[in-house]
């Protein structure tokens, strides 16, 4: 006679959980592999994070186009997104000093 067990519902549902944070890490990165971070491109309080000295992340840049404050875009395209404030006129992969805009 065969030895059956039943699986738990509580098994099933760390299972689920561990393949659904697996998924949703593979996901994540797979995202932020097709994004690179453009500084200089953000508007006021709509950076993704990296906003200078006395700032706390996403959402606290203080001015348009600030060379500190960064946001992700399309892998490719910072260096082709305008930025008056950048010494190119473009975005930048590196925080810089802001000139008048």
């Amino acid at each position: 006679m065969p030895f059956k067990t039943a699986a738990s519902p509580i098994s099933a549902l760390v299972i689920a959980a561990a393949l659904g944070a697996a998924l949703s890490q593979s996901a994540a990165a797979a995202d932020s592999a097709e994004k690179e971070k453009c500084f200089g491109v953000a508007l006021k309080g709509k950076n993704d994070c990296a906003a200078g000295a006395g700032t706390s992340c996403a959402g606290t840049s203080r001015v348009d186009f600030q060379g500190d404050a960064w946001r992700y875009v399309p892998k490719g395209t910072c260096e082709k997104t305008p930025s008056p404030t950048s010494p190119t006129g473009f975005g930048q992969l590196k925080a810089f000093k802001a000139k008048k805009a």
